[in-house]
């Protein structure tokens, strides 16, 4: 599983270099660079939580597999137009609109995949999420860098071929490893069905207290995130340092303290108090990266700030991924794990916005005190309402799925 998820993600890490560059090469138009960039994102999003029923009824394993494989096909079809020189850009718009939803059908069956090939294998919650965020953020850190160079040396056409390839193998390493319960024959489900399942999946999360204080926090944190990486840190390497150098090296060190810190908190997690975890983690990962750039100009000081935060962030997951796996019946985990990821992505957009206009309204020393203040505050949460407490309630150890063939 971790295999097939590492090789997948890092298609879609290239595939999110390689594609812009191929429309900004061949039309030289930012503004259609952007709309076919949003055009792959927004349903890639958007599936996470819409597909969730039908990945319920075609099966996990399947809905991995062929998602993989039919992204694999959008994506080799966009060099093959290109070498045909019949790439117009309505033609990549819908192919990058395909690619989006099968890569967001794939992964919205890799999320319950995670906690049921755990089970079979009898591995600890804590650490299978652990393992599967560091693999994620692995690959994203080696994939991005290695799209560049691939993108210089062959360019941007080639790179998207690889990509297909990437898929291509994760649909062949899920089809040919992965062994987890599947009914044999596809369940098939009408309109009226399919809403009820998607409702039911809402409820569940509604019903939850800890579950929804997970997606206010990650989806407040995550628009402050994106509003410090995609403005407010280039901002202050381009005032203070005058090198794009500045802004490589802080995406760089904190993506392998990233990577270390779900490792660790893979290793550690399962023998750790989750709140206490939790709760400082949380707290450590994210105003001291605002603090930092608002009070020094030392980017070897920043760097050692954000690796240390990112740590602490990665370690995060570990916890965040097992409480979630055990509160969820395994029947519904593909429907509530669908709307936990795609509410965390609905204040991407609206991050960059906000520290954009605030950083050009009031300045780059005020917008990191309002955004580091907003996150020290949201961070408190877990220290002051009794729901998070919960964290640290286990289960039971449960019986072990015996694994059929596919």
């Amino acid at each position: 599983m971790i295999a097939a998820y590492v090789v997948s993600v890092a298609g879609t890490s290239m595939s999110a270099i390689a594609i812009p560059w191929l429309v900004l090469t061949t039309t030289g138009s930012a503004a259609q660079t952007g709309v076919v960039v949003f055009a792959q994102l927004l349903p890639y999003v958007a599936t996470q939580l819409l597909a969730a029923p039908i990945v319920d009824r075609f099966g996990l394993r399947r809905s991995f597999v062929w998602g993989n494989a039919a992204a694999a096909v959008a994506f080799a079809v966009i060099p093959a137009c290109y070498a045909l020189d019949i790439l117009t850009l309505p033609i990549l718009i819908g192919l990058v609109v395909l690619a989006g939803l099968c890569r967001g059908t794939a992964d919205c069956a890799n999320g319950p995949l995670v906690p049921t090939t755990a089970e079979l294998g009898g591995i600890a919650m804590e650490r299978a999420a652990g393992l599967n965020s560091g693999a994620n953020r692995a690959a994203l850190l080696l994939g991005a860098p290695l799209a560049g160079v691939l993108v210089t040396l062959f360019g941007p056409a080639t790179v998207v071929a690889v990509d297909a390839g990437t898929f291509a193998v994760a649909g062949i390493i899920a089809a040919i490893w992965i062994r987890v319960p599947e009914t044999s024959t596809v369940q098939r489900m009408g309109v009226r069905r399919y809403l009820g399942d998607l409702g039911e999946g809402l409820r569940f999360v509604r019903g939850d207290r800890l579950l929804l204080g997970f997606i206010i926090m990650v989806a407040a944190t995550n628009l402050l995130d994106q509003g410090l990486a995609e403005v407010m840190v280039p901002v202050w390497a381009r005032d203070q340092i005058g090198s794009a150098t500045a802004l490589g090296l802080i995406s760089g060190v904190g993506g392998g303290g990233a990577v270390a810190g779900s490792l660790l908190g893979a290793w550690l997690a399962p023998k750790l108090p989750r709140w206490m975890t939790f709760a400082v983690s949380y707290l450590l990962s994210g105003a001291p990266r605002f603090a930092v750039l608002a009070l020094s100009d030392s980017l070897v000081l920043i760097l050692a700030v954000w690796f240390v935060s990112e740590v602490f962030s990665g370690t995060l997951n570990p916890v965040l991924g097992a409480v979630s796996y055990e509160r969820i019946p395994p029947e519904l985990r593909a429907r509530v794990l669908g709307v936990l990821r795609s509410t965390a992505w609905l204040g991407l957009p609206f991050g960059a916005l906000a520290g954009g206009y605030l950083t050009q309204a009031l300045g780059l020393h005020t917008a990191l005190w309002v955004f580091g203040g907003a996150y020290l505050i949201i961070t408190l949460a877990p220290f002051v309402f009794p729901a998070w407490r919960e964290l640290d309630r286990r289960p039971g150890p449960a019986p072990v799925p015996t694994p059929t063939a596919p």
